[in-house]
Formats: C-alpha cells, structure tokens, sequence
C-alpha cells in the first residue's frame, strides 16, 4: 500500500460554476504553475479538488500559492492507496502517533458507495480505534486541536488535518480584463485588488505631471503595481504624462471645475487606452461622498464622457475599511508615503461638488483638448512590471 503526502486545494466558490467549472479549473492549475515556476511541481485536479504533487519544501510551496484567487482552502494531506477501512485507519494512526494533541473530532464523506455503511458510522468508527489506541484523548465536537477530515474516495482515500485559508474568488485571467486608473493613494490599489478577486486580469494607468509631480511620486505607484502583480502575475502600466492638460485646464477652466475636468479627461484617455488594450471595464477607487469629485453628481458628470463600464468596488466602503484591507495586501505602508501625485496638485480652495454637464462641456471648449489628449496618447510610457523583476520602460506610439 502506498501513501503519498501532497498539498490539497479546495475550490470553494469555483464548485458553483457547474458546467464551467473546467473553464476555471483549467485556469487555476495556469495560475498555480506559473506561481511555481522552477520548481518540481506537478498538478492534478478533478471537480472536487486539486492536487500538488512535489517533492519540494512543502511551506515553500505554499507561502507561493497563498496569493492566488481561486483557493478557499489549502491543507497538507495524505492520498492513500486503498479502500479498504481497516487499512485506511492504521494509516490514520500512524499520521497522528506523529502529532501532539488530546481533544480531536473525525468528519467523514463517502464518495465511494461501495462502502456498506454513512459517513457518520465510519466516523464513530474511525474516532473509536483512535481512542483505543492513543492514550490520554477525548473527543471534542466544537474545537477539537485536531480535526481529522478523511474523504473515502472511489479509488483511494483522502486525509488531512490543518488548514490554511485561501483569498477565495476567481482565478484571475477567467472573466476578462480591466484598465485600473492607479494613483499613488490609498483606495485605487484596494480597488485592483478586489477586481482580480473577482477574476478579472488588469493592467493599470498613471497620470503624471512633471514637474509638478516628482519621480518619486512615479516610483511609488511603481511600487503599489508590484505588490499588485503578485495577485495578478504581472502588471503593465501605462503612464501618461498629463502636464500640458492639466496646465491648459488650470489656465483657461474655473477653478472650480478643474477637478471635475481633469477627471473626465483622464476618462477619456483611460477608455482609449482600455479599448486598444482589450480592456472590457474601467476600475477605480473612488468612494461615494469622500471628496468633491465623488458625490453621485460629479461622478455622473466625469462618467458620461465615457461608454465603457466604470466598476467602483470601493463605491460603498468607508475609509476604514478600505484602510484595513491596504494594510492586509501591504499596499498601506506605500500608499501613504509623501509623494504628490496629479489629483492632489492645483486642488481649488472649493471644488464643485454639483456641477453642471452643460458647464462641462461649455468650458471643455475654451482648450484643445482632442489634440492634448492624441498627444499624451501617442508619446505615453508602458512599463511592464513582472513578480521578482525589474520593470520594464519603453515608448509606446499609438
């Protein structure tokens, strides 16, 4: 009889997807090797669970795939070769003769139909031989220090104990691709990562403004797209360089309105980007009613610049929370480092906060702005940003 220890994934929410689920499993097993690229790795799966097999260091292993949407559940566990109940719980034994505890529950499933008896009789039964042959236990239903989770399979038996819980999600690449508009803040990251949660591969868009914002500035949204890249494999970020727009706005607009313009405008490049990209949405990190440019009536005035979708996964998070997931994705720490980036330079004394589309576009045409915009289009910088290298800078001529 062979026993072979390998890591477990549990899907979770993919188990939903029915006649999909290959779609998404296939994907899942991509995203896992890539995350164990040069390493001895090998995975398995069926429509109930994944396997690794390796022979590598098993924390390794898993400290690499914990950053991947998709896993509900990661568990070392056992695959033995054998239906047979009474050699299944010697094996049991000898697993747990390894590991110090006194309380421990058994949970069982039986796929395998062949065995003659329920779930719950195999797990009295199982639960009984370990008393009587491991001194000093008890059994504990609510919060046992050792659950022995043991799924009877139709060609072998499966068993495992620890847990360790994953993100969750989509496997990132299975619903399509999003331009996120990235500033060097605190929400936009938050915002990216809770759109690859959801499936969705993006690349990312940088407003700069030299020499109004610094390289500094540049550098740290750098950053953020790297720690981001390490859900989504890597990032491409498109960086526009938005000084003679934004110079031309404060010139001729209102001051009032320059927030309100600058945005629609940087929605109007991001969706020409997005489309040239394949990008199907726009994301971003705005937050109803946390500043001027995101009460329902300025968003409805920026939006309609633009037809493709605009998802805010941040829409209804106050900033606490949207805080405390920034430091759990270790974006926080980056994101608050002193750098100005372009929405925060020429900010009026008292930005509108219920303008007016007719105003819009009134005041759109004291500049030229299609010929700005073309420009900052053609000569705008692509940096692809890969998980453990350096970032990649060339031109990209539209």
């Amino acid at each position: 009889m062979f026993m072979e220890k390998v890591i477990l994934i549990k899907y979770g929410e993919l188990s939903t997807k029915k006649d999909n689920i290959n779609f998404f499993l296939k994907k899942l097993k991509e995203n896992i090797l890539f995350a164990l690229k040069g390493m001895n790795a090998e995975v398995t799966y069926d429509l109930g669970r994944m396997f690794i097999h390796t022979n590598e260091n098993f924390e390794e292993v898993i400290k690499k795939i914990t950053n991947i949407f998709g896993i509900h559940e990661i568990n070392i566990g056992y695959i033995i070769d054998s239906t047979d109940f009474n050699q299944i719980k010697e094996e049991i034994l000898k697993l747990l003769k390894e590991k110090e505890f006194t309380t421990f529950k058994v949970e069982s499933k039986r796929s395998n139909k062949n065995l003659n008896t329920t779930s719950v009789e195999l797990s009295k039964n199982l639960g009984a031989y370990i008393l009587k042959n491991i001194e000093g236990l008890k059994v504990e239903v609510k919060n046992p220090e050792v659950l022995v989770n043991v799924e009877y399979r139709c060609n072998n038996t499966l068993v495992y104990f620890e847990k360790i819980t994953g993100l969750g999600g989509y496997p990132v690449g299975t619903l399509g691709k999003g331009l996120l508009m990235l500033s060097g803040g605190i929400d936009s990251p938050v915002a990216g990562f809770l759109t690859m949660k959801r499936g969705v591969k993006i690349e990312a868009i940088y407003f700069e403004s030299p020499p109004h914002t610094s390289n500094e500035a540049k550098e740290k949204v750098k950053s953020l797209a790297k720690k981001l890249a390490i859900y989504n494999n890597d990032i491409t970020l498109h960086v526009i360089n938005f000084t003679d727009i934004q110079e031309a706005i404060y010139k001729k607009i209102p001051h009032e309105y320059l927030i309100t313009i600058m945005r629609r405008m940087m929605y109007r490049i991001s969706a020409i980007i997005a489309s040239k990209r394949n990008a199907k949405i726009l994301i971003n990190g705005e937050s109803i009613g946390q500043v001027a440019s995101q009460t329902l009536t300025s968003m409805s005035a920026i939006n309609e610049v633009v037809k493709i979708p605009v998802i805010r996964p941040l829409a209804c998070f106050d900033k606490l929370e949207i805080i405390d997931i920034a430091k759990k994705i270790d974006t926080y720490e980056t994101s608050i480092l002193p750098y100005e980036d372009c929405c925060t330079i020429f900010v009026p004394k008292h930005p509108v906060i219920n303008p007016s589309k007719e105003k819009c576009v009134e005041y759109e045409a004291l500049i030229p702005y299609k010929d700005l915009i073309y420009t900052a289009i053609k000569n705008h910088e692509v940096i692809n940003i890969k998980v453990g290298e350096e970032a990649t800078e060339f031109k990209d001529l539209l």
